[in-house]
């Protein structure tokens, strides 16, 4: 494996004074030392932090509050994780962007999943690049109150990445999935032109009166930015883009849940974090909950990436033209639904499925003669 620690720096002394107890993350987590690199063949989740901010109003580059919170929760039969320590930052942010590209890249390609905790969001257009390197086609979903698709002409920033993300050549980019946006936030012509490529968008009400609809939008994610802006001020003040109205801490904490609980997800991380305004620490307990919730799902997973049909109860929904239909496929060992979107394959005589995660609300909005708009989108791209 590509060497890893000279682009690491060691956690900071004082952490590891602390006399923890045996069920404690941080008595049993493997972290970076001034005197030892963690072992990292057998590591399953790999954490560290990134304290490049120059694409933000964010300014922080110490995230020991966070990991001091993260190590003192208590957790059973805790995953092979590692922390990695403090990603080393180059002279430029193009260089350092490449470090963090290198690095995710190395961690993505050794199956090992990627826990972040970052300075600005467009920490994301790097990790990006990491899954396009070693050409991985990937859903990428965003929590968080806008869009950040920002002007063309704009420079990389927190606000603006993701327009360079759908540009980027050749493109890797199979889905995007915003969760939480504010609609004052955001003008109508970008939510139009989302819409009309095919991406999804979700209003923060929408999110927070069907939670359980996060459940299979992170089934089909690859990768995992979560903005704390997306987050109530009253909950996450940490952060200068924050706002009075988002998801509160128990929200937050079951977005992370469904995340670890999804085979799909391979990198999940956290931005905006800015230690200068977390009154009392709230924001860093938030934050290491987080990462306690993503852990507890991780360690519930059902190697289920897609549904195993001879353990499935198949649903086929016809339309009223005789012609149309939606087949559902529910999993007899969990509950959970997906749709199979048919599409061409190289034979072109036949066709194959691609299986979408969804919940039994689209099965009965099908059955209601409305097809799923997950479906749509998918068949759309695929066809």
């Amino acid at each position: 494996m590509y060497n890893l620690s000279s682009h690491f720096l060691p956690i900071e002394d004082d952490l590891l004074a602390e006399n923890w107890q045996s069920s404690q993350i941080g008595h049993c987590i493997k972290k970076h030392t001034s005197n030892e690199f963690p072992e990292i063949v057998n590591a399953k989740i790999a954490f560290f932090s990134v304290a490049e901010c120059e694409g933000t109003e964010n300014k922080c580059s110490d995230f020991s509050e966070i990991r001091k919170e993260f190590y003192n929760l208590h957790f059973e039969d805790l995953p092979a994780l590692v922390d990695l320590g403090s990603l080393q930052l180059m002279p430029t942010k193009k260089e350092s962007f490449k470090q963090i590209e290198k690095v995710c890249s190395t961690l993505l390609e050794n199956n090992i999943l990627p826990m972040l905790i970052g300075g600005g969001q467009d920490i994301s257009y790097a990790i990006y690049k990491a899954y396009a390197s070693i050409g991985k086609i990937i859903s990428f979903t965003s929590v968080d109150n806008t869009f950040d698709l920002g002007a063309e002409e704009d420079k990389i920033h927190s606000h603006s990445y993701l327009s360079k993300m759908i540009s980027y050549q050749p493109n890797h980019l199979f889905n995007y999935c915003n969760i939480g946006y504010q609609s004052y936030f955001e003008s109508p012509a970008a939510i139009e032109m989302l819409d009309k490529i095919h991406f999804d968008t979700y209003r923060l009400g929408f999110v927070k009166a069907n939670m359980f609809e996060v459940e299979p939008l992170m089934r089909n994610t690859d990768f995992l930015s979560f903005d704390i802006s997306a987050i109530s001020n009253a909950y996450a003040p940490a952060n200068v883009y924050a706002s009075p109205n988002g998801l509160d801490g128990a929200e937050s904490c079951s977005v992370m849940r469904y995340a670890g609980l999804s085979d799909k997800v391979t990198f999940c991380s956290i931005f905006e974090y800015n230690k200068s305004l977390d009154n009392f620490g709230q924001t860093a307990k938030l934050i290491a909950q987080m990462f306690w919730y993503f852990l507890d799902g991780y360690k519930q997973r059902k190697n289920e990436l897609n549904p195993n049909l001879n353990e499935c109860t198949k649903y086929t929904v016809s339309f009223d033209d005789g012609v149309n239909e939606v087949v559902f496929y529910k999993s007899n060992k969990t509950g959970r639904w997906w749709i199979g979107v048919p599409f061409s394959t190289s034979d072109k005589n036949k066709k194959d499925n691609y299986f979408v995660a969804c919940s039994y609300r689209d099965y009965e909005q099908s059955n209601q003669g409305e097809p799923a708009e997950r479906w749509i989108k998918t068949y759309q791209k695929l066809n």
